[in-house]
């Protein structure tokens, strides 16, 4: 890591304003056991509601400090805006973050203007990012806990959140990649894989989220299998500046249908609701 610029409690990197514009969609998280949503995942998308790839591009080496800050900002400011009274699960950049207690002062202060409470803050690590330095990664993670925050490592499974990550870190929830959890409720290899992850976050005392949900029963057999908090586009796409609508009748529409068949004994289901 470099050398912290922060001076006299401003911060050369980041207080610069940046050279496009930018908005927030949210998606939710729900919790198939409370029947209602957990938290909301603010993404980044253009004015007009254009892809966040379309923002990210425009994201230089030079301009990667001042983003990360700006969006933790705007996401507070506008989840507080739209009245949101579930928790808020922002990513973050881990290699843009020098020293956790300095760059962290502007999400406390957007948190205190708009009185948004720190632990309905979550913080999800970005998958993209490759971690250099895992010393560093636990030395945010142990700032961020302390400071009332929540930390999630988003992806898992898939690039660079593996099993390798664990060894290490301690976060409070992990995030399944899309990709084991697609067809799972009628793929038994994605099954088998589910079930040792619900096995090995048990005694880790991690949270399980499904990332990806598109389908009535992937969902059901998540549930079923234990894994109640979830996350895609069968209970809402991402609302640019907006909460989701109609959660409910798509919770209910998994929760009132019968249980799909398990072949293997799940003797942790409902572990992690």
């Amino acid at each position: 890591m470099g050398r912290c610029a922060r001076r006299n409690g401003h911060c050369g990197r980041c207080e610069r304003e940046l050279p496009f514009d930018f908005t927030m969609a949210f998606q939710p998280i729900v919790d198939l056991q409370r029947r209602r949503v957990h938290a909301y995942e603010a993404l980044v998308r253009g004015p007009a509601g254009e892809p966040a790839s379309q923002i990210l591009d425009q994201v230089t080496e030079a301009l990667l400090y001042r983003f990360d800050q700006a969006c933790r900002v705007r996401a507070i400011e506008q989840a507080s805006a739209l009245g949101m009274q579930e928790s808020l699960s922002i990513n973050f950049l881990p290699n843009a973050v020098y020293e956790p207690e300095a760059c962290i002062q502007a999400t406390l202060a957007v948190s205190k203007r708009v009185g948004w409470p720190l632990d309905r803050l979550i913080f999800e690590v970005v998958e993209s990012e490759r971690i250099q330095d895992h010393a560093h990664l636990s030395a945010i993670i142990t700032a961020y806990r302390r400071m009332g925050f929540r930390v999630a490592l988003d992806d898992f499974g898939t690039g660079h959140a593996n099993l390798d990550v664990l060894t290490s870190q301690r976060p409070d929830k992990l995030k399944i990649d899309r990709q084991l959890v697609m067809g799972c409720d009628a793929d038994p290899r994605r099954q088998a894989l589910l079930q040792a992850l619900i096995g090995l976050a048990r005694p880790l005392a991690i949270r399980l989220v499904a990332e990806g949900v598109e389908t009535a029963a992937e969902a059901r057999w998540l549930h079923a299998a234990g894994i109640t908090l979830q996350q895609g586009y069968y209970f809402a796409h991402p609302a640019l500046d907006a909460l989701a609508e109609d959660v409910e009748a798509r919770l209910a529409a998994v929760l009132d249908a019968p249980a799909p068949h398990q072949d293997v004994p799940l003797r942790v289901a409902g572990a992690f609701s």
